[in-house]
């Protein structure tokens, strides 16, 4: 579980890392290493864990903060602290403190690989991460993912996806999409007609049309072509991938026209539909909570509000508990 990352390529991971400035987690001021270590001790220490104060020191820090203190302890103890923990704790809470410690493109390396293991795949885990990562993201997580597993996360996908679902992943692994801010106009008035004359206006669909616009184009670029399908089709394209797709392939192909339209929206569906209803996706759950801690959860949880018309805090609170509930309460933020 503990992944051998020395400091140097740490502090790498973390300067191409996604932090963004609309987290809820923050630096921690007067932040020391060495008493954290400390405190962490104490909770371990003994019969039985003190839960909360790991809670206390991990989610409270950001995750450069969260290195210092894995640095510190190996240092001390010459012990892996994550090797510590998870011999110490259980379940999804467990699951929350393993993730912080991780640094992000490893977090998402480790999630990648536990999504495609064994028989059957957790599909929505490829969608989540693959459709919503940036170009540089994807780049880090395609070399942590070798250096970690062995072998190349496209060949990893491929050994676990088929047919045209594959083919999309495939393209988003490729990091390649344009990230200018040039909209032309010209094309995206063929770029709808293309995406309409392959599905709605034939017999069958032609999803390798859709592939080409929706994971090559540049944001900004495809926000004019979903409104000139719009004009074309009298639909929004959302509705088409809908009635033109099914499975794995629509879900995608959704996700990333969500992504494109308003990523801090997709995340609060996502962590919405992981807990309405009988039972709670806790996968789902953990991932985002984790990965998007310090990136843009404060947009995150404003969407959800204007969707839902309730805080997600409340949503967490009513739909878990103990100090598996706790953690999440604290990388939510407040109400």
């Amino acid at each position: 579980m503990a992944f051998c990352t020395s400091s140097l390529e740490s502090l790498n991971l973390l300067t191409m890392a996604a932090i963004g400035k609309r987290g809820t987690v923050t630096e921690a001021a007067g932040f020391n290493a060495e008493e954290d270590v400390q405190k962490l001790r104490e909770a371990m220490k003994g019969a039985g864990t003190n839960e909360e104060a790991i809670t206390e020191v991990l989610a409270r820090r950001t995750v450069a903060q969260r290195q210092r203190i894995k640095e510190a302890y190996k240092q001390s103890v010459g012990k892996d602290l994550a090797d510590d923990l998870s011999s110490e704790l259980s379940g999804n809470f467990r699951s929350v403190v393993l993730g912080l410690l991780m640094l992000p493109p490893v977090y998402d390396a480790y999630e990648l690989k536990f999504a495609m293991k064994g028989a059957g795949t957790e599909e929505a885990c490829l969608i989540d991460i693959l459709a919503s990562r940036t170009n540089a993201e994807i780049q880090t997580l395609n070399g942590v993912y070798k250096k970690e597993y062995g072998k190349t996360l496209e060949d990893a996908v491929c050994g676990d996806t088929s047919g045209m679902f594959q083919r999309v992943l495939v393209s988003l692994l490729t990091a390649g999409r344009d990230e200018s801010d040039n909209v032309d106009e010209a094309q995206a008035v063929l770029d709808a007609k293309d995406i309409y004359e392959a599905g709605e206006a034939r017999w069958g669909t032609d999803e390798v049309k859709f592939l080409t616009v929706l994971c090559v184009r540049n944001e900004k670029h495809l926000l004019r072509v979903f409104q000139e399908y719009q004009k074309i089709s009298g639909r929004d394209i959302e509705d088409s991938i809908k009635r033109e797709m099914s499975g794995s392939l629509e879900d995608v192909f959704l996700a990333i026209v969500k992504c494109i339209k308003n990523k801090p929206a997709f995340f609060a569906e996502r962590l919405y539909k992981s807990m309405k209803g009988l039972g709670t996706t806790d996968s789902v759950l953990i991932r985002i909570m984790v990965a998007r801690a310090e990136v843009d959860m404060l947009d995150i949880k404003a969407q959800f509000l204007k969707m839902y018309g309730k805080t997600l805090h409340s949503f967490i609170k009513g739909d878990t508990s103990g100090d598996y509930r706790k953690i999440l309460l604290v990388l939510c933020g407040g109400e």
